[in-house]
């Protein structure tokens, strides 16, 4: 039997357009690099996603490109091309059959993205490499290019709606391209696109604006978009908080489905541009959460971290790291086993957890980013 304190976890929660989630959980997107050479989803990476699956509400897939020279990681599947429908049909059947709903993440990595997997082409805002050893130079996007790429994310959009996907996830967290762009770091651009706080929002709004208008023209209402972004960067210049309020006020006027917040540590505090001791997720729930619903992560591993991040007042909480290491974890919570769930990674378990080679390998040698490595 499940303990009556763990309930708020278990009541379904309805959207805005009326879809409605048989849970509060939600599996975070982790890149897997468990993809096909071509781009194609492969059989590891869809029982990876099978596993998982089951118990929570809402399932969002690691990111997927949208352009060409977008792919941010090796082993990355596509959404660029109409060929790559099938591919993403099959990672959306293999979510929904488990009685999850299905969500594409899609992203562009820009500056970020390797030279070798881009043929050389690694393009950006502007052309201010990442900070770190060994970052290429990336190419300035022109003007028509990133029109271009805007209309990308539209396009990656519609194949979503075709493969049957739930909603898409629209990547702008992380140092990604969408990121770059809202960066006063990767962004010292000077017209349309760059400059000012407002002008540094273009892109981001754009890209929002161009899902939104291919999901009015293949979609219906019942197809859900998020959104996701980093709340602050540690560069100077870089993101702040108060920078990101800016940011969440305009995107909680284009009527998305959910914000979803990303985080190493759910309670983490401001760095800079507030003056206020409360954690991030408090200061954006406070902010827009009467406007949409957001999504809080970051190291929740037990069900009463899950509890106590939900007193926050966020409505949905995202679960990546905790779900690698034991996919049972809601199961668990409902049964009243609550006390069985596995909190650091058993590195003898890789067949019975169900993890790609390349995802395990990037576990088991990278101290520090999983309990138990």
């Amino acid at each position: 039997m499940m303990k009556q304190k763990y309930e708020p976890l278990f009541k379904s929660f309805t959207f805005g357009n009326g879809v409605e989630l048989k849970n509060r959980v939600v599996l975070a997107p982790m890149t897997n690099f468990a993809s096909n050479p071509d781009g194609t989803v492969s059989d590891d990476e869809v029982a990876y996603y099978e596993r998982r699956s089951d118990g929570v509400g809402m399932v969002v897939t690691a990111c997927t490109y949208a352009t060409p020279n977008g792919k941010g990681f090796p082993g990355e599947f596509a959404a660029d091309s109409d060929d790559m429908i099938p591919s993403l049909r099959r990672l959306a059947s293999a979510i929904k059959e488990q009685g999850s709903k299905a969500i594409l993440q899609i992203f562009h990595g820009g500056r970020e993205c390797p030279s070798e997997l881009v043929n050389g082409d690694v393009v950006s805002a502007s052309n201010i490499p990442s900070e770190g050893e060994g970052k290429p130079v990336p190419r300035e996007l022109t003007s028509e290019e990133i029109e271009s790429i805007v209309r990308d994310f539209g396009e990656a959009t519609r194949r979503a709606i075709e493969a049957g996907y739930d909603g898409v996830e629209i990547h702008g967290a992380n140092g990604y391209l969408i990121q770059q762009f809202f960066s006063p770091h990767a962004n010292r651009r000077e017209d349309k696109w760059g400059g000012s706080l407002e002008k540094r929002m273009a892109f981001p709004l754009a890209v929002v604006d161009s899902v939104q208008k291919a999901v009015a023209e293949h979609g219906d209402e019942s197809f859900i978009v998020g959104y996701r972004f980093s709340p602050e960067e540690p560069e100077t210049p870089g993101i702040t908080m108060a920078d990101t309020l800016a940011l969440v006020d305009a995107l909680s006027e284009k009527d998305l489905d959910y914000l979803h917040v990303s985080l190493m540590d759910f309670w983490s505090e401001a760095r800079r541009g507030v003056e206020d001791k409360r954690s991030r997720i408090e200061l954006i729930q406070e902010r827009v959460g009467k406007k949409v619903p957001v999504i809080g992560v970051g190291s929740i591993y037990t069900a009463d971290d899950a509890v106590k991040a939900m007193e926050s007042g966020v409505p949905l909480i995202a679960l990546g790291r905790e779900l690698i290491i034991d996919p049972d974890w809601v199961k668990k919570i409902k049964e009243g086993r609550e006390d069985e769930i596995v909190t650091s990674i058993d590195k003898s378990k890789q067949k019975e957890l169900v993890v790609p080679d390349a995802l395990w390998n990037a576990i088991v040698n990278s101290p520090g980013w999983f309990p138990g490595v």
